[in-house]
């Protein structure tokens, strides 16, 4: 690359102004903050994404349209993946992950042609699920083209992920919550993180792997609306236990910004049923992420509360 070329496309450099650096030194709230499609279609795609990710790639434009739309009307994300690196193999891999609560599992496939992923059955993907903790995958987004901070945060942390679970670790596409880079998704288990610093991949795979929770970085469990999110990892934080130890039984609505979420503690003889109260207001106006023109705000949830109901 010349100087004249490289002036005109500089490498994003972290600084005091990212989005991600802002968030971090303000300590945004991340709990209640995962996306709330329980399930997902793994397309792997090497090289470059654009902003729209998949639709956005080298994967044939026309298949890619159809694809998302049709997953997109069964309640499905579709996010591209690649390998750390960006090697390419003979064939790509695609995969289904269902995060419902009982229903945690992965199924991985392969294809050589774009338009094979038309005959995919998403309800009921052909292979074997899995859904032993120890085999979980980890997507790291590194989406640069959506915001720098997901490349910039993300790939250091996708390369020690790599490191220690090189067949288990992804790149992926937007996740949300570009400021909270670098986030990491952990399937089956449907756990979002965010803020991860490669000083934590060792500790994240270790409790992934014990099917425990990270309670620190833990932003929400897809699927869940935003209020069960922050009541279960409130409880995940209080009471250390497995990731599905816990499950979330019904969400009240007790006022305009409030609400009362039971959830049943399964890790323990007798199960208990815990309810947790969360309230949500408006944050303080800022520029929430890289790329916004002007500043805005976002709703924060806050568990305020939590009693024992009884015995389960």
């Amino acid at each position: 690359m010349t100087e004249q070329q490289h002036r005109s496309h500089p490498v994003p450099k972290e600084t005091l102004a990212r989005c991600s650096v802002r968030a971090e030194r303000r300590a945004d709230p991340m709990l209640g903050t995962a996306f709330p499609a329980a399930r997902l279609l793994l397309v792997e795609q090497p090289g470059p994404w654009g902003r729209d990710g998949l639709l956005r790639s080298r994967f044939d434009p026309g298949v890619a349209r159809e694809v998302v739309q049709r997953a997109e009307r069964l309640g499905v994300r579709v996010l591209a993946i690649r390998r750390p690196g960006r090697p390419v193999g003979e064939r790509r891999r695609w995969a289904v992950a269902d995060c419902r609560p009982g229903r945690e599992q992965m199924v991985w496939g392969s294809f050589a042609e774009d338009a094979e992923l038309l005959e995919l059955s998403l309800d009921r993907p052909p292979g074997v699920p899995l859904t032993d903790p120890a085999a979980s995958v980890f997507l790291v987004c590194t989406h640069g083209s959506h915001d720098a901070c997901c490349a910039l945060r993300g790939r250091p942390v996708a390369a020690a992920l790599a490191g220690l679970r090189p067949d288990r670790v992804w790149e992926c596409s937007h996740v949300g919550g570009d400021r909270f880079a670098a986030n990491v998704l952990v399937l089956p288990s449907g756990l979002l993180y965010g803020t991860v610093h490669t000083t934590e991949a060792t500790d994240l795979v270790a409790a992934t792997e014990r099917g425990e929770v990270l309670a620190a970085p833990l932003r929400g469990k897809v699927g869940l609306s935003p209020e069960s999110q922050a009541a279960l990892a409130h409880v995940q934080r209080q009471w250390a236990g497995t990731a599905d130890g816990y499950r979330v039984l019904s969400s009240v609505r007790t006022g305009p910004a409030s609400a009362r979420v039971r959830i049943e503690h399964r890790g323990v003889v007798p199960a208990r049923l815990l309810d947790v109260d969360v309230r949500w207001h408006r944050s303080e106006v800022h520029r929430l992420t890289c790329q916004m023109t002007s500043p805005a705000t976002v709703l924060v949830y806050e568990p305020v509360g939590m009693v024992e109901v009884s015995a389960a």
